[in-house]
């Protein structure tokens, strides 16, 4: 069933151009084809930087920070993973260059559980461990 977004939904541009359209953004004001239809035309979102802006309805889609959490939580795993790969061919390139990257790992793996509540693997990080698991199987 469709259903229009609401002055104070949350929103993303389908196919950000800017920096500033990739953040999620509030409906601000709905315009709809005719008076009488529930069916919107186009969608004004307020971005967090105060900036407003206009698109067709077809290029906002609805997002909640549910949405945002998901996304960071698989941006952190497959930078975790990229880390790691990073961290063994600097081992064998040069030793400064491998604590380096292997600290970037281990902010990144700290990062990930004081704030989005995720474990992290170095040893595995593509395996995501919430703060709710008991560690088996269920």
């Amino acid at each position: 069933m469709y259903r229009s977004l609401e002055v104070g939904d949350t929103a993303r541009v389908v196919n950000p151009s800017d920096a500033t359209e990739c953040r999620l953004g509030t409906v601000t004001d709905v315009r709809y084809a005719t008076p009488h239809t529930t069916y919107a035309r186009r969608y004004t979102l307020r971005f967090p930087i105060g900036d407003e802006r206009t698109y067709p309805a077809a290029h906002v889609v609805r997002c909640t920070r549910a949405d945002d959490h998901a996304a960071l939580e698989a941006a952190f795993i497959k930078a975790a993973v990229v880390l790691r790969h990073a961290c063994r061919i600097a081992h064998d390139y040069d030793p400064d260059l491998s604590s380096g990257t292997a600290s970037i790992l281990r902010r990144l793996v700290d990062l990930a559980s004081l704030r989005l509540k995720q474990t992290l693997d170095p040893a595995d990080p593509a395996w995501p461990h919430t703060g709710t698991q008991n560690g088996g199987d269920r």
